[in-house]
């Protein structure tokens, strides 16, 4: 009988392999592991805010505006917490995108307003953070490509005959990924600019006015 079940056991397991389960895994947990890196990126930029927001806050205290949206950006970016299991869910990976994308745009408008300011564009605290976050946002277009890629071989994977049958049989499903809007703005990550000639003083604008 223990021959019997070891026999039964070989063969199951060499039919699975052969119609794509053990590839269908593989690639499960590639998607996994490479979402983690997207997220831990994203956790190293969320990381550097609180200390940028409060180098700004000390030469540009009244940009008021631009340092709330900021902060509370990184907020409502943290506060989305996406683990492996909701990869599935098209509507979680949505409002996720979403909230990183708005994190994105504050920090542009946070790095545009150390042009008006001389002393703060030539702080070496503020311009090591800038280093830091430009090196960030390239870690993650890095590691969101790397995702996409898994997602992709993983739903094309899912996709083929005859492992469309096993990706039914044992519920794998083809997995949401990042949009093309999303992408068209991460594309873009808040510019840095290490230029050694400080500009002739711009005219501070006045709280709450709007950037130019």
């Amino acid at each position: 009988m223990r021959l019997i079940a070891t026999v039964l056991l070989v063969v199951a397991s060499l039919a699975l392999g052969g119609c794509g389960y053990n590839t269908l895994q593989t690639e499960d947990e590639a998607v996994k592991a490479s979402w983690s890196e997207v997220v831990n990126q994203y956790q190293r930029r969320a990381d550097l805010i609180p200390n940028l927001v409060n180098t700004v806050k000390g030469y540009a205290a009244q940009e008021e505006r631009v340092l709330v949206g900021v902060t509370e950006a990184r907020s409502r970016a943290t506060a989305i917490q996406l683990t492996p299991e909701l990869l599935n869910d098209p509507e979680a990976l949505r409002k996720f995108q979403a909230a990183q994308g708005e994190l994105t745009s504050a920090l542009k408008s946070l790095i545009a307003v150390s042009e008006n300011y001389p002393q703060l564009k030539s702080d070496q605290n503020f311009r090591d953070l800038q280093a830091q976050l430009e090196g960030t946002e390239n870690r993650i277009a890095v590691a969101r490509n790397r995702y996409i890629e898994a997602v992709q071989r993983f739903n094309g994977t899912v996709r083929q005959f005859p492992t469309n049958l096993t990706a039914m049989l044992f519920k794998f499903q083809v997995k949401p990924n990042f949009t093309v809007e999303n992408e068209a703005a991460i594309a873009q990550p808040p510019a840095v600019d290490f230029g050694t000639a400080a500009p002739a003083p711009a005219p501070a604008p006045a709280s709450g006015a709007p950037l130019t």
